[in-house]
């Protein structure tokens, strides 16, 4: 087929019959066969491979996510043993820290060793009492007050001796006054904790 374009100027549209297509010039058929060919790939596309191209774009990005996930997971799988190991471990410690919790038939014990401790130092005890317990998330909390009145040296000595008690017990918010030229009185208050489910 010869394309000739002196042909296409010489040729008046309005003539040409859409029934009869085949007495058209080859070079208008060259033509409305090329739009019709262009028209037929563009709806292909269109209609057929677009919307394909896009799931394949999407499908492309889950494979990277899945890929990920795939990546951390076998990470994790791979350190199994080892994070059982350290969950056993934890598990352990947890325990034993449990146990040096006081239970509560132990806490009035706890007051029978406080007073022991501040005795042996040669406080003496104005003051020990429970305060109210303090509910927290995992445990509650469980204050004493105290007031003893003594010396630095017995005062460091006491603390010191509390601090090393069997049981959790913590010193918080401690005030010393001066009583007389050779006695002073602190005020303290002491924290112990029991875990809620020993309730």
């Amino acid at each position: 087929m010869k394309f000739d374009l002196k042909e296409l100027n010489e040729i008046d549209f309005n003539e040409l019959d859409l029934n009869n297509m085949g007495e058209w010039p080859s070079t208008v058929k060259a033509i409305f066969i090329g739009i019709v060919g262009v028209l037929t790939c563009f709806l292909f596309y269109y209609f057929m491979i677009g919307d394909q191209l896009d799931d394949l774009s999407r499908e492309q990005a889950r494979e990277i996510e899945l890929r990920e996930q795939f990546r951390s997971k076998y990470h994790l799988a791979a350190r199994v043993k080892t994070y059982r190991e350290q969950m056993k471990a934890m598990e352990e410690t947890f325990e034993n820290l449990l146990r040096i919790l006081p239970l509560s038939h132990e806490t009035p014990g706890l007051l029978d060793d406080i007073t022991y401790v501040g005795t042996t130092h040669g406080l003496e005890f104005v003051n020990i009492n429970w305060e109210p317990e303090r509910p927290q998330e995992f445990y509650i909390e469980l204050p004493i007050a105290i007031v003893v009145e003594g010396d630095y040296h017995q005062f460091g000595d006491f603390v010191s001796d509390v601090s090393a008690l069997p049981r959790i017990v913590s010193l918080h918010d401690f005030s010393i006054k001066r009583i007389d030229e050779s006695k002073l009185q602190l005020s303290i208050l002491a924290k112990t904790y029991r875990y809620k489910e020993a309730q």
